[in-house]
């Protein structure tokens, strides 16, 4: 049996994984489920699976959660020590989907442990990507990408011959304002902003997709994990959401992976690695799709794509800038505070008002992280106004 920790298992990611387990636990012992706020869903989780530890961060629920496992042989316990003590134990495999750079300390100690890491944390390789990857080779470990379309880059390099890799393309929905005009895009709802047309995700990530800042970050994290520098990572909108990534060789052939919209089969393609397992994921009928599109994104309507990419080619704590203003400025929109297109202008008055900073330690990646948040909010606070 493969020993499993879940970190960030009441999230939707998380829920996903859960749902796998549940499905195959002949294959799969849990060591330990780590929840945010939602302690009924982590005491149902904990118990459906039998898993050895349940940890909550908000340590204001650990009593709530202690008396939802009484009479249990479960182990509980709460707050940030214990989330990193829980990813710090020795398994297999842990899923590291502790979304925001509040995920990074818990990733980290589970690479330290030497063993496969399934990636959906973003900001692991966007804010910390040379301590992480350092990390990694440090401990031996093993870095399987969650995210579709980093998954399907990594299935479609089968023969492993990275050397003859032209480029890789990552593919985009183009979210719900794919066809609207910057004027339709001024007015839009955080409301409408979460209305994806293929994808069921949690707010943070679906507003992300509305604004293509998901695809941005994605290219800046295809870029630790395969070694590609910025001018050989592309990006092309495909509504079906059909083709989650491909690879060009030099002999001019493309390789991709194509599968239904189900975050379930990516996670299982790293649960099960190197090998396969079932899913009850829907099956793709390419006939009833008939068809499928492909275009340019449009970064005068999108300027994540823009904004990314030049964090990436500047290096440094700008990524973690990018992806520290984008959170608050993301937060601020759902909270009615500001426009939708001003989230991209937020980003980019942040990343030009700090500037270039060396980010090559945790506690580095951790104060770039703070200072970013902080003009963000007076940012987020003076558009309010």
């Amino acid at each position: 049996m493969k020993k499993v920790t879940v970190l960030g298992s009441t999230g939707s990611i998380g829920c996903s994984t859960v749902d796998l387990l549940r499905q195959a636990p002949e294959r799969f012992q849990v060591a330990a489920l780590v929840g945010g706020t939602n302690v009924v869903r982590l005491a149902e989780q904990a118990r459906a699976l039998g898993a050895a530890h349940a940890v909550i961060a908000d340590a204001a629920r650990l009593p709530e959660l202690r008396a939802l496992l009484d009479g249990t042989n479960i182990d509980v316990s709460g707050g940030r020590q214990a989330v990193i003590d829980a990813a710090a134990l020795p398994v297999d495999w842990t899923m590291a989907a502790i979304t925001g750079a509040i995920g990074l300390e818990p990733t980290l100690a589970a690479v330290r442990n030497g063993g496969s890491v399934a990636l959906a944390n973003k900001e692991a390789l966007v804010c910390a990507g040379d301590v992480m990857l350092r990390a990694v080779r440090d401990a031996g470990a093993t870095l399987l990408p969650v995210d579709s379309e980093h998954n399907a880059i990594f299935q479609s390099l089968a023969d492993r011959q990275v050397d003859g890799i032209e480029k890789i393309v990552l593919t985009a929905s183009g979210g719900p304002f794919r066809r609207a005009t910057l004027a339709e895009m001024e007015k839009a709802t955080p409301e409408a902003a979460l209305r994806h047309p293929t994808w069921t995700m949690g707010a943070k990530i679906t507003i992300d997709s509305a604004t293509m800042f998901n695809k941005g970050l994605e290219v800046i994290e295809a870029a630790r994990l395969f070694d590609l520098t910025e001018d050989r990572i592309g990006v092309v909108v495909h509504p079906q959401s059909v083709v989650h990534g491909m690879v060009q060789y030099t002999d001019g052939s493309i390789v991709a992976q194509l599968g239904s919209a189900d975050m379930r089969i990516p996670i299982a393609h790293t649960l099960a690695w190197p090998r396969r397992m079932a899913t009850t994921s829907p099956r793709l009928d390419l006939a009833a799709l008939g068809r499928m599109d492909f275009e340019e994104p449009d970064e005068a309507r999108f300027p994540a794509l823009r904004l990314a990419r030049e964090s990436l080619r500047a290096g440094g704590a700008v990524p973690t800038i990018l992806s520290a203003a984008n959170e608050i400025a993301v937060e601020a929109f759902l909270a009615g505070a500001i426009g939708f297109l001003d989230i991209a202008r937020v980003v980019e008055d942040v990343m030009q008002a700090i500037g270039h900073q060396a980010a090559d330690t945790l506690e580095a990646v951790l104060r770039w992280d703070e200072e970013a948040r902080r003009a963000a909010r007076l940012r987020t606070a003076s558009r309010a106004a």
